[in-house]
């Protein structure tokens, strides 16, 4: 993991922050809700009714929620680095629980599979591009031949005038979304500082690198961009 992606798992595991976790994903991310139905609906082209999936950064559970209640026939083993946000998933899965198989870790963590596809969500930008690649070829390594994988996290223009503006913009959405101003500042700086985002074109190269084909891009709202590929 980045040094400074540090500073993020370390909020995941307070408890005060872990509490207020379920707020703040649809503050910042447009159509939060469209992105797991459309998730969904990538991985149900391809995976048999009974399928098992692969959740990289499943705490907070909410995309295992839309998924679990969608798709009735699906199991799911969801790893994390954030025990609490591991907590907090099973609590938001409710009654579906018991179909997700919770590991504490990375992805190195994660069992061997084969899996029938794959999602990470909101996630991949805080790792270094090589590890970023790394961790995309260590899921395709437990995919199924063919298997779709769903990556969707932050990801906007990096050039010296773009990158400052398109934060704005990330602040903005979030402040007008209900946002605390001060805490939606304290957030931009925080991913100013410490996430590496890359621009859509070099995250779209990192899956490719990873070994993925088909790759396409599905899902693009602000500063986030999301991205379906096979094994």
């Amino acid at each position: 993991m980045a040094e400074g992606a540090q500073h993020f798992l370390d909020s995941f595991k307070d408890p005060e922050a872990v509490a207020r976790y379920t707020e703040g994903p649809r503050r910042f991310v447009p159509g939060l809700d469209g992105l797991h139905r459309m998730t969904g609906l990538l991985l149900a082209e391809r995976v048999p009714a009974d399928a098992h999936i692969l959740v990289l950064g499943a705490g907070g559970g909410s995309e295992m929620k839309a998924m679990a209640e969608t798709y009735p026939g699906w199991r799911f083993t969801g790893v994390d680095p954030a025990g609490p946000m591991l907590d907090l998933a099973a609590k938001v899965m409710g009654a579906n629980a018991h179909r997700a198989e919770l590991v504490e870790g990375y992805i190195d963590d994660a069992p061997a599979g084969p899996f029938n596809g794959a999602t990470c969500l909101l996630t991949l930008h805080f790792l270094e591009t090589e590890e970023r690649i790394r961790t995309a070829a260590e899921i395709r390594k437990r995919l199924k031949p063919g298997a779709p994988f769903v990556a969707a996290h932050g990801s906007f223009p990096q050039g010296a005038d773009e990158r400052d503006r398109w934060l704005d913009r990330y602040a903005s959405y979030a402040i007008a979304s209900g946002g605390d101003p001060e805490q939606v500042a304290k957030g931009r700086e925080a991913v100013a500082t410490h996430v590496a985002m890359l621009s859509p074109e070099a995250d779209e190269e990192v899956l490719r690198a990873a070994g993925f084909t088909g790759v396409e891009q599905f899902y693009a709202a602000f500063t986030w961009r999301g991205w379906v590929g096979y094994a």
